[in-house]
């Protein structure tokens, strides 16, 4: 019996039963990885060696490899810090809000979001340690040991220590929301599996026996979870905004900088999310479970978010201008027309102009225009970090102390370096772990497939 509903388009979509389910998602992690699959880690693992040799010479001579200077003293380092955190807000985004909310799209997406969310806080925590010089001889300074440290206390007031709590809590409670949604599929493929391989994923599982006090239990820990991660949504940038915003520089004083940073971060995300998730659904033939009606969901994300992140770059200028001071006023009309003009120009046309082209039906239906978008996306999210960061530097009170940034071999090593080592291990991911919630998925399927199933 087949169903067409005038209203919404069906998330799941080729007739699938539940066996189809299992059957789709666990082939990818039982068969042998394709030739596609190892082409594409290997590029990822060689990315990660070349960037391993710059990550290497920087911690060997000391962060005088980077580009910085006296005037500039934070720039691309910090600019991949703020920009990897935004990357991992889509996950949390799309786990936890859109749960509470009981969106039924997000059960396709939500596994390989939260993935993406762990490996993209990795690869922003990194940055702040490198910055430290020689981390293995003060990182733990960062932490809060006073009976350690004497009568030397850290610095409580400081949102860079404000930065270390929230980062650490919203990657635990991320981890552990996304291994409990793993347990039921572990167990799924441990009963499919044999040997060495059924050992390994017996032990994920953790015991699983899919009665129905588990799964009550499985879903009143998610809702838990999911309560506790919903704040992080909004902590969690807002507090790295707070880097910026409790200080007296010109462009960067201001209190827009929260929401601002957390629409960011959010429209970020999700471009990073449709960026993999386009990838991922050729590659494992996964087009039944994340269809175009899941793509263009995202888009309209996009494109809310994106209009917010426009709204807030007019707002900076009106205040700028309607404050009355002159070094904020010049601030961003250096921004604009200064040495780094390219970088502001990029930034508001790759986040500004280029979402709105969603608004056309066939441009956010099409596969080609939005994966092309995701990545032009990504890029204006990177300009928008570091026009914010370095402009608001390079420039001081005194022309005197004027200087310009180039980023040396290192920075963009150390950058490459993090690009090889998330797409390194979201491969891994994809192959060894189901990259669908498949116990969700069918918790759907009556509701939201073609078929209804009997």
């Amino acid at each position: 019996m087949q169903v067409t509903s005038s209203v919404r388009q069906p998330l799941v979509t080729g007739g699938k039963t539940y066996h189809d389910v299992t059957h789709d998602v666990a082939r990818q992690v039982e068969g042998k990885p394709s030739m596609l699959w190892f082409l594409a880690f290997l590029t990822a693992a060689g990315v990660l060696a070349l960037g391993s040799l710059a990550l290497i010479a920087t911690l060997w001579e000391g962060i005088g490899m980077w580009g910085l200077n006296k005037t500039v003293g934070w720039a691309w380092d910090i600019t991949n810090f703020v920009w990897w955190v935004g990357i991992g807000h889509a996950g949390t985004l799309i786990s936890a809000v859109l749960l509470l909310f009981r969106q039924k799209w997000r059960t396709s997406i939500n596994r390989a979001a939260e993935a993406m969310t762990i490996f993209a806080v990795i690869c922003a925590a990194m940055f702040p340690v490198i910055h430290m010089g020689r981390p293995w001889l003060g990182a733990y300074w960062a932490l809060p040991l006073p009976n350690t440290f004497g009568s030397l206390w850290v610095n409580f007031n400081s949102p860079l220590l404000w930065d270390v709590f929230a980062i650490s809590t919203y990657f635990s409670v991320s981890l552990v929301f996304w291994y409990i949604g793993l347990i039921p599929d572990f167990a799924t493929i441990r009963d499919r599996a044999t040997g060495l391989r059924k050992t390994i994923y017996g032990a994920l599982s953790f015991g699983w026996d899919g009665a129905a006090k588990t799964w009550m239990r499985y879903e009143s820990v998610s809702l838990i979870l999911a309560g506790l991660a919903t704040p992080l949504v909004l902590s969690v940038h807002t507090i790295v905004s707070f880097d910026f915003a409790t200080s007296v520089i010109p462009g960067w004083h201001t209190t827009i900088f929260p929401p601002y940073f957390v629409a960011g971060a959010i429209f970020s995300g999700f471009a990073m999310v449709l960026t993999l998730m386009i990838i991922t659904r050729k590659v494992f033939k996964l087009e039944d479970y994340i269809t175009i009606g899941h793509i263009e969901l995202m888009n309209i994300v996009i494109i809310i978010t994106g209009s917010i992140v426009g709204i807030a770059y007019i707002t900076e200028f009106f205040i700028a201008w309607y404050s009355g001071v002159e070094a904020e006023q010049y601030a961003f009309i250096n921004r604009a027309t200064g040495p780094y003009w390219w970088a502001y120009w990029s930034m508001m046309t790759c986040n500004v102009i280029s979402p709105q082209l969603f608004w056309i039906k066939k441009i956010r239906t099409s596969i080609i225009a939005t994966f092309a978008l995701s990545i032009v996306v990504n890029i204006g999210m990177w300009f928008e970090r570091f026009v914010i960061i370095v402009t608001s530097l390079h420039r001081d009170y005194l022309p005197s102390s004027w200087a310009m940034f180039y980023p040396t071999w290192a920075d963009v090593g150390v950058y490459m370096f993090t690009f090889g080592l998330f797409f390194t291990l979201f491969f891994l991911f994809a192959k060894f772990f189901p990259v669908i919630n498949m116990a969700e998925v069918k918790s759907v399927l009556k509701s939201s497939s073609e078929k209804v199933l009997k």
